[in-house]
């Protein structure tokens, strides 16, 4: 059962194609990818070239032109995005400067679509440091990292302290002092969340949720939800859910 709810997890993370039939809307889902600084699930989203997406729209008859345009769209909303999400304007806006600039000096559609990723790569990992940005030890830094690759399981402090090679009351003071708040404290708003996440984005209902990031129960899940959002799951799918444009007519 661990590995089924491991595939689930991982599918949703890296939304495999016909793994999970969840009605989305792409472009949202993109953008706060990149916001929320996860670089793996950015990469597979990546995958497909900008010159390849579908349903690009066409803003100039000459196509170098047209994907210069596009990219300077993407790459200013982006930017805007990851300024929701904590980045410096400064920051922001120098990176958007930076690519624009590059895209504008380049000649074919070609080089443009290959420029896109290392863009939106390079977002997600200054929201990513942003997220790390008080850590200051291997250990804590590890830790975060395998919490966010294991929110399909139940992970306990012993877990972590036998992953990092410390001792669990040391790892806990550790934890504290650089995240500011507990271990536990720190993989419940983790799992809410990705929850949040699964229930704008995908068609999973709260029980089937509360089993894929191993809450005790679904009362429970509901109870720490509701702590954190003010919503029970439910009433969160039912003003959040995005649907797709094909869906809404």
């Amino acid at each position: 059962m661990n590995i089924e709810k491991e595939q689930f997890y991982k599918s949703f993370i890296q939304r495999e194609d016909g793994f999970i039939r969840a009605p989305y809307n792409p472009e949202i889902e993109f953008y706060s990818t990149i916001k929320a600084g996860n670089v793996q699930k950015v990469k597979e989203l990546c995958k497909d070239e900008l010159v390849d997406k579908p349903g690009l729209g066409k803003l100039s008859k000459n196509p170098l032109q047209n994907m210069k345009y596009h990219f300077v769209i993407t790459t200013a909303l982006v930017a805007r995005y990851c300024i929701q999400g904590g980045l410096d304007m400064s920051t922001a806006y120098s990176l958007s400067d930076f690519y624009i600039q590059k895209a504008d000096q380049l000649k074919n559609v070609e080089e443009i679509s290959k420029l896109h990723p290392v863009m939106c790569i390079d977002y997600t990992k200054h929201m990513r440091n942003l997220r790390k940005n008080t850590i200051h030890s291997l250990h804590v830094s590890k830790c975060v990292d395998y919490i966010y690759d294991h929110l399909h399981e139940r992970i306990t402090v012993d877990d972590l302290a036998d992953y990092v090679a410390l001792n669990p009351s040391y790892l806990s003071r550790l934890f504290k002092k650089e995240i500011g708040t507990s271990i536990s404290e720190y993989i419940r708003k983790q799992k809410v969340e990705t929850a949040k996440n699964m229930l704008t984005y995908s068609e999973l209902r709260p029980a089937e949720i509360a089993l894929i990031l191993a809450f005790p129960s679904q009362s429970y899940f509901t109870e720490i939800f509701h702590k954190y959002t003010g919503l029970t799951p439910k009433e969160y799918k039912k003003q959040y859910f995005h649907v797709t444009l094909e869906d809404e007519k």
